[in-house]
Formats: C-alpha cells, sequence, structure tokens
C-alpha cells in the first residue's frame, strides 16, 4: 500500500496543479448554457476572461475539456464529469454558509416543509403560529400536496422534510420515518342538503348523489371506493375527479354533492375559524380511514439548524396530539 502522503498528494492533485474555484465556477456555469459569454454575465466577468479561466482549467486536468462548434461550446464527457462536480461542491459550500450564518445568529433562517392537507392543517399550522412567537426569525414555506409530489420535492431537496405517506417506489432505508397514525375521513355536503334533514342516512342514500373525489388512482379516493364495495354498496355512477380541495369546497357548497375530506380538514372549513364554508359532516362512514401518514426526512442530509428546531417543534406537536390521532 501508498504511504500516507502519496495518497494525500495524490488526493489533492488538481489543486496542486493550480485548479481554483474561479475554473470551477465558469465550469458550472456552462452546464446550463453554451455560450461562454452568457456564463461570464452570470459570473460577472468578462468573456475573455472566462475563456482564459477555460482554457487554464483544460491544461491543468490535462485532459480535453471542451469542443467549439458554431453555436458556443459543448462540454465533452470528461468536461461534463468535472463541471457536475464543481456545481455540487460549490452547492455544498454555499450550504455550509448558510448554516454558518444561521450558527452564528442563533435559531434563524428559511424551512421548507411539505405535507398532505389534514396534517397541515392540525399540525403544520399550530406550529407556525408557535414560530412566529418564540422563533420570529425563522422564515417557514410549506408545500401542501400529494405524498408523491412530496417524495419527489424531498429526493430533489426542495423540502428539507414532509408529514405524508412514503411511495411503495421508496426505499423506506434512505429515510428517518415517524408513523403519526391513520388519517379519518369525512362524507362533506353543504348546510340544507337533502341529507341533513334525514334523521340517519345511509351509505346507500348517499350513493344516489354525485360525488367529488380525488382523480382514480389517488390513495384518498382508492380508500372511498374499498369501504364502499366492502360494505356491499355500489360505487357512485357521477364522480367528479379533482385533487383540489378550494374546487371540491366550491363545488360541495354550490351543489348536492358530496365529497370526501380529511376530517380535520372538513372541521376546519365547517368552523367559523375556518370562514365558515357553509359545509356539514354526515353522520356517515365515521370509521372510514386511509392508511397511516408519517412524518419523513432524508436519513442521509443534515439538516441546518433552523430546520431541526422546527423539526423537534412538529414533534412535540406530534406527541401532544398522540392520544387523539
Amino acid at each position: 500500500m501508498e504511504s500516507g502522503p502519496n495518497k494525500v498528494g495524490r488526493r489533492d492533485r488538481l489543486i496542486g496543479r493550480g485548479i481554483k474555484f474561479r475554473h470551477l465556477r465558469v465550469l458550472a456555469e456552462l452546464l446550463d448554457t453554451p455560450q461562454v459569454s452568457a456564463a461570464a454575465a452570470r459570473l460577472n466577468m468578462t468573456q475573455p476572461t472566462a475563456s482564459r479561466l477555460l482554457a487554464e482549467a483544460e491544461t491543468i486536468v490535462g485532459v480535453p475539456l471542451y469542443e467549439r462548434h458554431p453555436r458556443g461550446i459543448r462540454l465533452t464527457v470528461m468536461g461534463a464529469t468535472l463541471a457536475e462536480r464543481a456545481r455540487r461542491l460549490l452547492r455544498d459550500l454555499d450550504q455550509t454558509d448558510r448554516e454558518i450564518e444561521d450558527m452564528g445568529r442563533g435559531t434563524r433562517g428559511t424551512v421548507n416543509i411539505g405535507a398532505v392537507t389534514g396534517p397541515a392543517l392540525e399540525i403544520i399550522l399550530p406550529v407556525i403560529r408557535q414560530l412566529r412567537v418564540t422563533h420570529p426569525d425563522i422564515r417557514v414555506n410549506v408545500s401542501v400536496d400529494l405524498s408523491d409530489k412530496l417524495a419527489g420535492e424531498l429526493l430533489a431537496g426542495a423540502v428539507d422534510f414532509y408529514i405524508g405517506r412514503l411511495p411503495a417506489d421508496r426505499d423506506p432505508r434512505s429515510f428517518v420515518i415517524r408513523t403519526i397514525g391513520e388519517e379519518p375521513l369525512s362524507l362533506v355536503v353543504r348546510k340544507g342538503h337533502p341529507l341533513t334533514r334525514k334523521p340517519a342516512p345511509t351509505l346507500e342514500d348517499c350513493v344516489a348523489y354525485d360525488w367529488i373525489l380525488q382523480p382514480q388512482g389517488g390513495l384518498m379516493r382508492t380508500t372511498v371506493e374499498a369501504y364502499l364495495l366492502g360494505r356491499g354498496c355500489t360505487l357512485p355512477d357521477r364522480v367528479l375527479g379533482t385533487s383540489s380541495i378550494l374546487l371540491t369546497l366550491a363545488l360541495i357548497a354550490s351543489s348536492n354533492g358530496i365529497g370526501t375530506l380529511a376530517r380535520t380538514v372538513a372541521r376546519f372549513y365547517a368552523d367559523h375559524e375556518g370562514m365558515g364554508m357553509g359545509i356539514v359532516t354526515l353522520p356517515v362512514a365515521e370509521d372510514m380511514r386511509v392508511t397511516p401518514y408519517a412524518l419523513i426526512r432524508p436519513r442521509d442530509v443534515d439538516p441546518t439548524p433552523a430546520a431541526e428546531t422546527v423539526f423537534a417543534m412538529i414533534h412535540e406537536r406530534i406527541d401532544n396530539l398522540a392520544p387523539t390521532i
């Protein structure tokens, strides 16, 4: 085996030959544009300077990094490999800079959270209210969507963590997962709906009306259909498919259609706090539930101090809700 100093020398070979961050910045920009002039403008330098840095980088590395063509340049396979690594290195440095800044300032920074609708109202909303009092310098962005999309956002780094379900095609070993509980569903209609005047409406009574459900294949829709079939009911003949909560509420409020919402969402919008949408919950199918959801974050990504603070507050909120979930 080679001695320690030789291994270190080989590991730092590009640095020893003179590669600098200015070279790497130019290469990284050329992943997005074939024009050296455009890359230079983004880096606030002249085109001759960018061209010189590109030529220097090729000399330092010792292999062709780019080819010229009529509309600019094209990175070679070796050039693209170095450019991708350069972009990753620069991005990691930016992340490190943000983390150091957050640490220096205390609990300050931006946290991006994802959630399906029910937990967004029951768990995330109260934590945001608490943050405004206890940690006013932490900025929070919340993405409310279906679990499949939230999982994609997590892997892309667009959210720090999310509350939802892990898609079946994702390896659970790559995530830290805290299961929270099943999500109860409610059948919701407008105030004054014919079924609200019925002493004890049944599932069969409900099936006769139009329904507003998730598009075909959605988890909530699949759950509703399985629930109906499992109790000997036929499926509704007329179903409008939409994943939009706003459109669902509007259709419920303006028609005799029956919507299915997470119970937390139904209560919020029926209550005065939710601006009183003019909807009520039917006393039907009160045991209908969607499979458990969880608090999920990537296992191999260290959260920023601000994200860690918010994550801990959400944990505490879940602990307080545990007896009722």
